[in-house]
């Protein structure tokens, strides 16, 4: 069954479908307000979520279909221990369509595998969130016709944003692209991105201190929330925390036709005095998402019958476990190890994308 797990999923030319498909969505919308007419989408949010879960119903909506689902794990059959598996075997049964959110990493391939119908990744944990990358790639697009040879920065948390994450994904795929990584020590990019991802695309990316040193070189900048929680102390925060904050002050280093994005919900780590800067696009951003969520989810409806398949294990890896606690495969029922075995002899998690690189990274069951 044809789902959208990783950004990775859909080919250069499906991107390049999707954002004419939402292009033409936004200069015509009257012709597609009854093409899902008579389909469910069910929504299963098992973490809070405002802005993706209202996109995707309103999605649906505009699209003349309905929407089923829930928008808090309290409120569904895990509460009383259901698997995730059979979660999604049996909402399978009453929609056409799902969007999914939870807290694990690599939890959305596990459903995919069980649900029987597409099944479309709205963020799993820390690892993924490839729908917001779809509108990042739309806003780009608008408003700078195309991608290959821009200079992007990603600023604040590089470590665990999934939205980081999709999006250096997606952007490997195009041609001369450089990026610029702006996050403390503390929550810079992971290896796995930098010598996997990046090296394997020939992304050229250095590090940077701050937002001023950086941005004069940007044509994109990608700002992300940094959680004070992730810190092991509040001075240590305290003490990076106004490199990393873009205002207007910082502005009038960057380029006249630099695009300042931001998945949100920010916080203070983007300075409201920015907002009337025509360079802001991430509102914009916001209503991009509902369109190329509209796009995707006709997209996928239109090749339901395709197949997605299981993934294939390395015969290799029997008897090893995920390293990364993160991982859908710690704690929740019917999740198998499952491993491809690298180039050089180490091995990828399936689910999650980590890598075990040693014995010492190696667990036996």
């Amino acid at each position: 069954m044809k789902s959208l797990i990783d950004i990775t999923d859909l080919s250069e030319a499906e991107l390049r479908g999707l954002m004419d498909t939402a292009c033409d969505i936004i200069a015509h919308p009257g012709e597609y307000c009854e093409k899902c007419r008579g389909r469910k989408l069910a929504t299963l949010f098992f973490e809070p979520s405002t802005r993706t879960r209202l996109s995707f119903e309103a999605a649906m909506l505009e699209l003349g279909g309905g929407v089923i689902g829930f928008s808090d794990a309290d409120c569904s059959s895990v509460s009383k221990g259901e698997s995730l598996a059979d979660t999604a075997r049996v909402i399978g049964c009453y929609a056409d369509i799902i969007a999914m959110r939870h807290p694990k990493d690599g939890a959305a391939l596990l459903a995919s595998m069980n649900a029987g119908v597409p099944l479309i990744n709205a963020g799993d944990g820390g690892h993924c969130h490839p729908t917001q990358t779809l509108a990042d790639l739309l806003t780009v697009y608008r408003a700078k016709g195309g991608f290959d040879g821009l200079t992007v920065g990603f600023c604040g948390d590089l470590k665990y944003g999934r939205t980081v994450h999709s999006f250096i994904n997606a952007l490997a795929r195009y041609k001369d692209i450089k990026t610029v990584l702006i996050s403390p020590p503390e929550l810079c990019l992971p290896e796995y991105i930098k010598t996997g991802v990046m090296a394997r695309a020939g992304m050229v990316w250095r590090e940077a201190g701050s937002i001023e040193e950086a941005i004069p070189e940007l044509d994109v900048l990608y700002m992300t929330r940094i959680q004070r929680e992730r810190f092991g102390n509040s001075d240590g925060y305290s003490e990076l925390e106004d490199a990393f904050v873009l205002d207007a002050e910082k502005m009038k280093g960057a380029k006249p036709d630099m695009c300042v994005l931001h998945p949100l919900p920010r916080v203070d780590e983007i300075s409201t005095d920015v907002d009337p800067d025509p360079r802001a696009k991430y509102f914009e951003q916001v209503k991009n998402g509902k369109y190329m969520r509209m796009a995707l989810i006709l997209h996928l409806l239109a090749h339901a019958g395709e197949q997605g398949g299981r993934p294939a294990n390395a015969p290799e890896a029997h008897g090893l476990v995920c390293a990364n606690e993160r991982c859908v495969t710690h704690g929740e029922r019917g999740a198998e190890q499952l491993f491809r075995r690298n180039a050089d002899g180490s091995f990828t998690c399936l689910y999650c994308e980590s890598e075990l690189r040693t014995s010492a990274g190696l667990h036996n069951d």
